[in-house]
């Protein structure tokens, strides 16, 4: 068994090594350039669109309720812990390449969602089904890479997407509240089946609640913390800025960072928290009722604009304002720590319920890409059956260390990349067709 954790960590730090990084950020690039940017001048409207309802559109929920299922699998514990993962292994500049990962980032899962919804295909009784698997069968007819990456999909469902997040949820509650780990189980495992057995339209109607609550009260209470200390804001964009283009010296308990290495941390921890090119996200964008794959798109563009340029902007430069980043503390308690410095034991309590909701809502919405992918492979009769073993995943997961879980899920989480990315570049000329059509109806 051993042996075997060894090989998948080995196989983890392959996928996600530099040349997927680089084929990651360089599809997004890419895009960008295709689209003439268009991430940056469309934003304003595409910010209006997230309110707008279709009532004569095909599908099954609104574009806020896609928009907040899939920003409830996005926004995680990566926006807490891998922020301060980024900044502790390559220093205050590997924010600016998570920010510029976001950007171009932006471009790619609009393209994602474009394709997802153009290629969507009608189920016979569960809705709407589409994401990358559909868009590589319908669009470019390589089912086999479909099947493929419903497979990875699957995988990473139960992993990243369900154990490892009730894991996560258990242990802050036992380390820091001593609740029992098989308390906090039987707690997450009914409250997410009252929710997904409901499938994508309850999912939708509670992400639509719960996920503006959560970022509204991280976020206000971030901005509370950075009021109190105006004056340091300054520097930490500073730091920013500086050492992302120069190296960063050892002192105090920092042990030092190259541009090398905030370049690598930068854009791994970006990507991990948008997901942007995993190919996730499109497949709730497909379930969205629109009758134009662009609408909705430009609403999933706004997904990892909030992720990456909002929410874990406010944790990096609150980790930066406070001083134990250069001391040497651990990345999963650094932003805790931060937020205590500034409000005490209140602010302790705000990251465990931020810890708490976020790895949630990541359960909720990657239980629904998980479902679509199981119906890809096996059919709609087993979408019952899915849903209960997901189900009965939280518990296990709230009990289990999962080490060897995580980076299996790790591994098959990278691997979907590799499809979804083939598609973007071979479909890209009619992600720009269909823009291009869209923003000609509009002047």
């Amino acid at each position: 068994m051993e042996m075997i954790e060894k090989a998948v960590a080995t196989l983890s730090g392959i996928v996600w090594g530099a040349p997927m990084l680089v084929l990651l950020v360089g599809t997004g690039l890419y895009l960008t350039i295709l689209l003439k940017g268009m991430q940056f001048w469309a934003l304003p409207h595409a910010l209006k669109l997230i309110f707008h309802k279709e009532h004569d559109g095909e599908g099954e929920i609104s574009h806020f309720a896609a928009l907040m299922t899939a920003l409830a699998a996005t926004v995680g514990i990566g926006n807490i812990v891998g922020v301060a993962t980024a900044i502790t292994l390559g220093g205050p500049g590997a924010v600016f390449w998570m920010w510029m990962t976001g950007l171009v980032g932006m471009a790619t899962k609009y393209s994602e969602a474009v394709l997802a919804v153009k290629y969507r295909q009608k189920g016979h009784h569960h809705g709407y089904k589409g994401g990358p698997m559909y868009y590589l069968t319908y669009g470019l007819n390589m089912p086999r890479l479909g099947m493929a990456f419903a497979i990875f999909t699957a995988i990473a469902a139960f992993g990243i997407g369900n154990m490892t997040q009730a894991n996560a949820v258990a242990t802050i509650l036992e380390t820091q509240m001593n609740v029992p780990t098989w308390v906090t189980g039987v707690v997450l495992l009914t409250l997410t089946a009252v929710v997904i057995l409901g499938g994508i339209k309850s999912i939708g109607r509670f992400t639509s609640f719960l996920v503006p609550f959560m970022i509204l009260i991280y976020v206000a209470v971030s901005l509370v913390i950075l009021g109190m200390n105006m004056d340091k804001i300054g520097s930490a964009f500073g730091l920013i800025f500086y050492h992302a283009f120069n190296p960063i010296a050892a002192g105090g308990g920092f042990v030092g960072a190259t541009m090398a290495a905030a370049i690598r941390y930068g854009v791994a921890r970006g990507v991990f928290s948008n997901e942007s090119g995993l190919g996730s996200a499109p497949i709730a964008a497909a379930a969205a009722k629109t009758n134009d794959p662009v609408r909705q798109a430009l609403v999933s563009m706004t997904q990892t604009f909030i992720d990456t340029l909002v929410v874990c902007t406010m944790t990096a430069l609150i980790i930066l304002i406070s001083p134990y980043w250069e001391q040497g503390v651990s990345p999963g308690t650094i932003t805790m720590e931060s937020f205590k410095l500034y409000l005490g034991s209140f602010g302790g309590y705000v990251v465990i319920l931020s810890t708490v909701l976020f790895a949630y809502s990541t359960i909720l919405g990657w239980s629904y890409y998980g479902e679509k992918a199981f119906e890809y492979l096996l059919g709609e009769r087993f979408v019952r059956l899915y849903r209960v073993l997901f189900i009965a995943g939280v518990m296990v997961g709230s009990m289990m260390k999962l080490e060897f879980v995580w980076n299996f899920s790790d591994l098959t989480n990278g691997l979907m990349a590799i499809p979804n990315l083939i598609a973007l570049i071979l479909l890209s000329k009619v992600v720009s067709s269909e823009s291009k059509r869209y923003f000609e109806t509009l002047k």
